[in-house]
């Protein structure tokens, strides 16, 4: 029997994606900016509605790139429940992360908890759309402005996320996205930034193709982060299904909690008012004391059934050898955080599971 992974990456149609190669192939055009990657951006731009993307050729490079583009230094305020990309892209900045509390809510950054973090060395904030569940944004953005600080939003899980009908990507003064194969929408690996004006669209494009300006001027000491023809083609390709699977993984959401919703021990989120929601991720969160075991048992319990779970995000990035030193990684700053990371596991959650595969994973949890 075949494992139920925890995601399966969105394929498009084989023999559609093969005569966009033909395209690819016959013009012996594979990167630099190419027609396809021209083709990508404006789609995205129409989509995601907002104004700038700029593609790149993973969602870790958007994050550093994000932090160079605004000229951050000294220290930025983060979370400690993310993917390590997060706090990885500020430390190879030079920058001091500073670690803060999340909302047991939304999985997010507190705001409550950013002022009293905030030194004369801080720069900029970098919450997260945990889950793709929106952040507190309003409140992070006042305390932004009342300290002159700059936002930038890792909204890695939060493709096609709107509040009331407005992107979620509008908000802070970036916003980075990832198109790996593991996310709601993928190139295969590839990521963006989400920017509010031309100029800042102009600077972002120079920073990931090496800093040139032209075929003898480098306006900037850049990297090479570009996306080739192969993976933006791919991407145009699954641009036209991915409602198709956001809408199966809300028909999979809607059933883990009609099954689990009186499973004592067991919680997870419900929808947020006004939001539209992707459903990136199922996160369910144990009770040891009141499910009778504890989520490492459950989550080994699952495994040896071939079910997949992951324990996103366990440990914290607080507790890895980089970072454990610092001041505000002390496990006494982050209570939300450290129940939530000893307490999850992100059940499958992807377009193809079956009414077997959900049969299976929710009786696990009810027994």
């Amino acid at each position: 029997m075949p494992n139920i992974t925890v995601t399966s990456p969105l394929l498009p149609d084989l023999n559609e994606f093969h005569q966009l190669l033909q395209e690819i192939w016959d013009s012996k055009w594979i990167t630099n900016n190419g027609s396809f990657h021209k083709r990508l951006e404006a789609a995205l731009c129409e989509y995601l509605k907002v104004p700038y993307i700029s593609v790149f050729t993973n969602g870790t490079l958007p994050l550093i790139t994000a932090l160079q583009a605004l000229n951050i230094s000294g220290e930025v305020i983060t979370t400690p429940y993310s993917f390590v990309a997060t706090t990885h892209s500020i430390w190879w900045n030079g920058i001091r992360p500073v670690f803060v509390d999340i909302d047991p809510a939304t999985g997010g950054i507190d705001p409550e908890k950013i002022e009293a973090a905030i030194t004369t060395k801080t720069t900029a904030i970098m919450p997260v759309h945990v889950y793709g569940k929106p952040c507190r944004t309003a409140e992070i953005q006042a305390i932004a402005d009342k300290y002159g600080l700059k936002v930038i939003y890792d909204a890695a899980h939060a493709f096609g996320v709107e509040v009331n009908g407005k992107s979620i990507l509008a908000e802070g003064d970036l916003s980075t996205l990832s198109f790996h194969a593991t996310k709601v929408f993928n190139t295969i690996e590839g990521g963006a930034l989400v920017m509010h004006d031309a100029k800042m669209k102009q600077r972002i494009d120079y920073l990931k193709n090496f800093g040139f300006a032209g075929e003898t001027e480098v306006v900037a000491p850049g990297i090479n982060g570009k996306m080739d023809e192969v993976r933006s083609a791919f991407g145009l390709l699954n641009l036209r299904q991915v409602d198709a699977a956001i809408e199966a993984r809300h028909q999979v959401a809607i059933r883990y909690r009609e099954a689990l919703c009186e499973v004592e021990g067991i919680s997870f989120w419900n929808d947020m008012p006004g939001v539209r929601h992707n459903y990136s991720y199922f996160p369910i969160f144990v009770d040891a004391a009141k499910y009778g075991m504890t989520r490492d048992e459950l989550y080994y319990k699952m495994r040896e059934h071939g079910v997949l779970g992951r324990r996103y995000f366990y440990p914290l990035i607080s507790t890895f050898s980089t970072y454990r030193g610092l001041p505000s990684a002390h496990r006494g700053n982050l209570p939300e955080a450290t129940r939530m990371a000893d307490s999850v596991i992100c059940l499958p959650m992807h377009h193809q599971l079956s009414d077997d595969d959900l049969d299976l994973i929710i009786s696990l949890i009810q027994r």
